[in-house]
């Protein structure tokens, strides 16, 4: 005798029972409450944390404020630390892939959120198809690339995070490869190397930025130096500036609709907005050069194209390089000035005015002559974020201010030392028990000492260590929840 098939959900015709048994089960399994909840509005089962990971249990009052909650417009950070966006150059360069998140984008992305940051940051996402840094950066130039978003959206929010997307156009610093290809195996090499287009690179004629020409290619080599990484830009037209501002408001309509959090206009670290809004790289003799007003022409019109199509409940960052450290540079003489702190703070007071409501500090990026000496100043971004969020309090501004680069790591615990004479470079690996300490001294208020910043933005370190909230939590004293599939290995309180 043939043995009966049992029914299972996955089977093609489950059959329904329909004995009396059966049917006090179902009414007795309604009655009950459901112990462990899914998250609901998502398309697969996630149980619900009954505390969201990262968040402080019970009164916060007596906690630092790094792990206060912070509101901003309709949203709510859960505590004041960020993953800031970090290229992760892992998505197709061409074909009806081209530009779209991956499984591997909620893998990394998803494990900081379930880990307790209050806000996730996706990689920069190229606004238009030659704005990316090489091929495999992502994009929201078509609507192709609005699915793989929402799937690391919604991943985000089952585990209780914000999710924010950078946009960006890389201008003369596009067409690039992958930094494990022009960098050598083990990312080293500090230059990267040209994409062509036998790669899935654009190359000369479609790199663009503010001026064009062969001395502006950013390390300064040409294009028959096997050594060189990067193309000579195409000076833009009017019309194709026009035309960027729009594809800048297309794509935030698209994160609009993929269903972020937050939306952050990349104006940093060299890319096309910075080389717009440097003297140095920004040669043009129309509206959008010249003095400050005509530098920042570019952006204001993104930002209020941006804003313009955001729900008003939606926060808007900004990230800006503070300074690219080429004061007292030959290319700064060259130009007559520098984009500098003195810069960032003028335009920092009109951007709450535009709807912006956080100001990304960052520095550097955006010319290879850029004094790196102030790098190994431990707190070289804490003190600009610092100055000018005093500035704008000073204005009666209000617009929030974040540090990003400022938790130390590897390259963050340099030090110049004395020794016989001379300044040396001393790498000092500092514990997690600093790098707690810094952060929550950054954000606190104490002892008639103002803040340097509302938020922390950390990037490198949250790959080398996922749980780097929880961890800091830990050394704080700070008792937060942790992820519920997670609490059977919780860190002992210190």
């Amino acid at each position: 005798m043939a043995p009966s098939k049992v029914s299972t959900p996955s089977s093609k015709h489950s059959l329904p029972l329909h004995s009396a048994a059966s049917a006090h089960h179902d009414q007795a399994t309604k009655a009950r409450p459901n112990l462990n909840p899914p998250v609901p509005d998502i398309p697969f089962f996630t149980p619900q944390h009954r505390v969201s990971p990262g968040a402080v249990f019970g009164n916060v009052e007596n906690v630092p404020t790094l792990f206060q909650p912070l509101t901003i417009r309709g949203r709510t950070l859960k505590n004041r630390i960020v993953v800031a966006p970090m290229c992760q150059y892992s998505v197709a360069p061409d074909g009806p892939q081209a530009g779209c998140l991956t499984p591997y984008h909620i893998a990394t992305l998803g494990h900081y959120a379930l880990k307790g940051a209050a806000l996730t940051f996706c990689e920069a996402m190229a606004v238009q198809p030659n704005g990316r840094i090489s091929p495999n950066d992502a994009g929201l130039w078509c609507d192709a690339q609005i699915d793989g978003l929402k799937q690391v959206a919604d991943f985000v929010h089952s585990q209780g995070g914000l999710l924010g997307v950078q946009l960006a156009h890389a201008g003369r610093k596009a067409s690039q490869t992958a930094p494990w290809i022009g960098g050598g195996p083990d990312g080293r090499r500090k230059n990267g190397m040209r994409a062509t287009r036998g790669v899935g690179g654009w190359g000369p004629g479609d790199v663009v930025g503010p001026t064009g020409g062969h001395e502006m290619v950013w390390d300064g080599k040409s294009e028959n130096d096997p050594d060189g990484g990067f193309w000579a830009p195409r000076g833009l037209t009017i019309e194709e500036i026009d035309e960027m501002v729009e594809d800048w408001k297309s794509a935030a309509i698209r994160a609009v609709r993929a269903g972020v959090d937050v939306i952050e206009i990349h104006g940093a670290h060299g890319y096309l907005i910075h080389q717009f809004l440097s003297p140095v790289t920004n040669r043009r003799t129309d509206q959008y050069g010249g003095e400050f007003e005509g530098r920042t022409l570019l952006v204001r019109r993104i930002i209020e194209a941006v804003r313009s199509v955001m729900p008003i409940s939606m926060p808007l960052f900004l990230r800006v390089s503070a300074t690219e450290w080429l004061e007292d540079s030959e290319f700064e003489k060259a130009a007559g000035e520098s984009w500098n702190v003195d810069a960032t703070e003028k335009l920092a007071k009109i951007l709450p005015d535009l709807g912006v409501d956080l100001l990304d500090v960052s520095s550097g990026g955006n010319h290879r002559a850029q004094n790196t000496a102030s790098f190994r100043i431990k707190d070289y971004q804490t003190r600009n974020a610092g100055r000018i969020r005093k500035a704008l309090k000073a204005e009666g501004k209000h617009m929030y201010i974040g540090a990003v680069g400022l938790i130390t790591d590897a390259e963050q615990a340099r030090d110049l030392v004395q020794e016989d004479g001379h300044a040396q470079q001393h790498l000092e690996e500092s514990t997690l028990a600093d790098e707690a300490k810094a952060a929550k001294e950054m954000t606190d208020a104490q002892n008639g000492k103002e803040a340097q910043a509302d938020v922390v933005f950390i990037a490198r370190q949250f790959m080398r260590e996922p749980e780097w909230v929880l961890r800091t939590a830990q050394h704080l004293g700070v008792d937060v929840a942790w992820p519920s599939q997670f609490l059977r290995v919780r860190f002992p309180k210190l």
